[in-house]
């Protein structure tokens, strides 16, 4: 007897892990005295044997063997893969420094 394992569509929230990512799988539920939908969310730790999957990317993950504590999941497929940049707060910052400079240049050349 064949027995049918549950499939999910999630979104990488995490990949910090080794071997591991954190799917976050959302659904959607009509709230019983409301009659609201109401979007939920519940996070999933999935295993990624060749850690491809990236923050951002959509992926299809399957029910498994527990393989660990928490991991009861493992990537099928990747469907859309997540461009997420990766920039410091300190990148971002600097134009603005130089900015100021040259604005603050040009006024004392003014004054001069």
């Amino acid at each position: 007897m064949e027995t049918k394992k549950k499939v999910r569509v999630g979104k990488v929230i995490s990949d910090k892990m080794s071997k591991t990512v954190v799917v976050s799988v959302e659904r959607l539920i009509r709230h019983p005295v409301y009659k609201k939908v109401v979007r939920r969310a519940k996070n999933y730790k999935a295993h990624d044997e060749r850690n491809e999957c990236h923050i951002g990317d959509v992926v299809r993950i399957i029910e498994t063997r527990p393989l660990s504590k928490d991991k009861r999941w493992k990537i099928m497929d990747i469907l859309k893969t997540g461009r997420t940049a990766e920039i410091t707060p300190q990148e971002i910052a600097e134009p603005e420094i130089e900015e100021k400079k040259s604005d603050s240049d040009t006024e004392q050349a003014k004054d001069s």
